[in-house]
């Protein structure tokens, strides 16, 4: 190595690759993630996708991005700030700027900052780094557009097909700041494009000019070492959300010993698991792609009635379609999973933003008293487990489940250690066994659970729909019955606290400020808990996974310190509902609402503040 090379020892760093959306962005940073989690790092990312869907080129609105951060300890977020960014054009360093650590570095396609390209992005200038106030960054001009297409000058290739290979250019390079292994790449680039050879040897001759740039180029390209993590013994993979949403139904469904049926309706960002289930006929997978939202959920109405695990999946819009659908399995006692991605809203909102805005509409969201039973998945990789366990619960205790996630868990990714089938907890469906005795709303003692037989079951012939129901499975407009019904109903979800495990506190058990959050806040709320803590402040963190029914010993959790701070993506709903049910306290609040995840920076900020006060 060059004695002139820089060489920059780090714990942890962030980088984000930027671009238009057709620049292949997401593909570069999952294989830069991929690489790194192979070679021991811990790490996290957030891709970051344009709410339309062709806006034009090199505008801001239609910049991608892909933000992973990576490192030799416990890696919880994708990072406030990126260390680096890799910007393909103009638009991509000002959509970024915001985001960037100062001193950072910017490495950027000089051959794409042209005029044209200025006024696209709308500067007022020919000076993009100085109108954006990024003088004292560290930038390297790189003219990736003309390198890419020497390295493709003899391969025959028309001019688009070349540039759609600059990104592995750009991946070539930052592999080689960063001491990235190639083989993982190029055994990819083989895998994926094994049927066009020439789209494989034209990437993998772009991915090494780019390796071979950085190392001649030393003296402009620092070299970062960011060393393995120190992590639990076992087989791993780098997992996003929805996949490993889709794995945990898997999972459950092999250890109830039944057929999984999926019903959905395409919509971003739940669409993965609908396609992650697709791809797996070889486990009896079976599913629909239905023609809009309330016929996904009818199906899976249809195919819980019919025996099967039945899971739908959606996002914000589309679960209020399945409202109805969903009072129906209430009313019927079907077990059902909905799998609900959250993204902005309301309406269309949007599509590719995250949000936690649904929790009102999963909880009360239903004509009538509907009570359904709520999880919420905290980080990409245990959405498996949270997923499994709606499973259980649905099964065990006959009843729909509402398993939330969101944008950032769903697209987000980080290493996983894989389970064995031989640890995870036995799933023992409710189905009927004496025909003799069989009543359909006849009840376990303690879990008030009804049994489940489906067609098929000699002697277990029975009605069920949308009517209200006697204990034999008769019509009944009874005003007794009725009310009888109604709060069994609400009873049977309220026993679910009997597989609920008690609230787990980070830090103290007691102290000046508790923090508050659910789900997928929960990797920037321990990260800002972590820091707090290392300034001697008595700051805790209690995360919600079980929204309904709620841990036991919340109120007890609650009433040990003096104030606490409910964190959440939304404009307070989650602070609304533990008003409701556990009203002894003073909750403060902590909102945002801007399609992006909290950053530790501004959760310390708020939590400073509070403890001033």
């Amino acid at each position: 190595m060059s004695k002139e090379t820089k060489v920059i020892e780090l714990e942890e760093v962030a980088i984000r690759f930027s671009g238009d959306s057709g620049d292949g962005m997401q593909l570069t940073g999952t294989l830069f993630s991929d690489a790194s989690a192979l070679i021991g790092n811990d790490l996290s990312t957030f891709p970051d996708y344009p709410s339309e869907i062709r806006a034009p080129q090199g505008t801001v609105g239609g910049v991608s991005g892909f933000q992973v951060q990576f490192g030799t300890r416990r890696v919880t977020t994708p990072g406030d700030y990126a260390h680096v960014l890799v910007a393909m054009n103009p638009a991509a360093v000002k959509a970024n700027a915001p985001f960037m650590r100062p001193g950072g570095t910017i490495i950027y396609d000089q051959d794409s900052f042209t005029e044209k390209n200025f006024q696209k992005a709308k500067f007022t200038t020919d000076q993009p780094f100085e109108e954006l106030k990024l003088d004292d960054y560290f930038k390297i001009p790189v003219p990736i557009t003309t390198l890419t297409r020497e390295a493709l000058k003899d391969f025959g290739l028309d001019n688009k097909s070349i540039l759609r290979s600059k990104n592995m250019f750009a991946l070539g390079l930052v592999s080689w700041m960063f001491n990235r292994p190639m083989d993982y790449m190029e055994r990819f680039i083989q895998n994926k494009f094994k049927k066009k050879p020439a789209v494989v040897e034209a990437n993998l001759k772009v991915l090494r000019s780019g390796w071979n740039y950085g190392m001649n180029m030393q003296h402009m390209t620092p070299r970062y070492i960011v060393h393995a993590a120190s992590i639990e013994h076992g087989v791993y993979r780098n997992i996003n959300g929805n996949l490993a949403t889709a794995w945990g139904l898997l999972a459950a469904a092999e250890k109830a010993n039944l057929e999984i049926f999926l019903g959905s309706y395409p919509i971003t960002p739940a669409t993965e698991v609908l396609q992650a289930l697709a791809a797996r006929k070889d486990l009896g997978v079976k599913t629909f792609q239905a023609e809009d939202e309330i016929a996904g959920i009818s199906t899976t109405i249809g195919a819980a009635f019919a025996g099967d695990l039945a899971v739908t999946s959606t996002s914000g819009p589309g679960l209020a379609l399945k409202s109805e659908a969903l009072g129906l399995s209430v009313m019927a006692e079907l077990p059902l999973v909905l799998v609900n991605v959250q993204r902005g809203g309301p309406s269309t909102g949007l599509p590719t933003k995250t949000e936690q805005s649904d929790l009102l509409q999963a909880l009360y969201g239903r004509n009538g008293e509907s009570p359904v039973v709520v999880l919420a998945a905290s980080t990409p990789s245990d959405c498996f487990n949270y997923a499994f366990h709606a499973a259980k619960i649905a099964l065990e205790r006959m009843v729909p489940v509402i398993l939330m996630t969101d944008g950032f868990l769903g697209n987000g990714s980080e290493p996983w250690k894989i389970p064995k089938m031989a640890d995870m907890p036995e799933i023992t469906p409710r189905i009927a066994k004496n025909a003799e005795t069989y009543k359909p709303y006849a009840r376990d003692e303690e879990t008030l659970a009804r049994e489940w037989a489906f067609p098929g079951m000699d002697g277990f012939q029975h009605r069920i729909g949308g009517l209200e129901k006697d204990l034999m499975g008769n019509v009944s407009h009874d005003p007794e019955n009725h009310q009888k019904m109604v709060e069994i109903r609400a009873e049977k979800v309220r026993r679910v606290v009997d597989m609920v495990p008690e609230l787990e506190v980070c830090g103290e058990q007691e102290g000046d400020l508790l923090v508050v959050g659910w789900g997928g806040t929960f990797g920037h709320l321990e990260s800002a808990v972590r820091e707090m803590r290392s300034l001697d402040h008595k700051v805790s963190l209690a995360h919600f996974n079980y929204i309904n029914p709620m841990p036991a010993n919340v109120h007890e959790v609650f009433s040990r310190f003096k104030k606490i701070v409910v964190c959440e993506l939304n404009m307070g709903q989650f602070a609304a509902y533990l008003r409701d049910k556990e009203p002894d306290f003073k909750y403060e609040q902590f909102n945002k609402v801007k399609g992006l995840p909290f950053t530790v920076h501004e959760l310390c900020e708020k939590f400073e503040q509070l403890l001033e006060e």
